[in-house]
């Protein structure tokens, strides 16, 4: 009877289903030998860039635009950022403006 019961019940409940969302693309820029590398990129909307300081000195990731900012990075540590809309986003280092990069991105 408690199985006919339960059966009974899971049929006429209504069914929770979970779609899993896919994760969100990521692009790794290396920050080392006072360079980003690559400097370029050209990535799709909902792609998230993330900037990794491999060298021994600390550097920051700023739009050219100030849309994004990060603290100063020391070495190992990361910054990120995900890109919603289309456009080309230009971006340095405020501690050594030398140096510098591009993200393009496309729908």
């Amino acid at each position: 009877m408690r199985y006919f019961l339960f059966l009974a019940a899971l049929l006429l409940s209504p069914l929770a289903v979970s779609v899993a969302q896919p994760a969100a693309p990521t692009v790794e820029v290396s920050i080392e030998h006072f360079a980003f590398t690559p400097q370029n990129i050209t990535v799709k909307v909902g792609t998230k860039v993330n900037w990794v300081n491999k060298d021994i000195e600390p550097h920051t990731v700023v739009s050219n635009d100030q849309k994004f900012q990060s603290e100063a990075l020391d070495t190992n540590e990361s910054f990120s950022m995900t890109f919603d809309q289309p456009g080309t986003y230009g971006y340095f280092c405020s501690i050594h403006p030398h140096m510098t990069g591009t993200v393009t991105v496309i729908p």
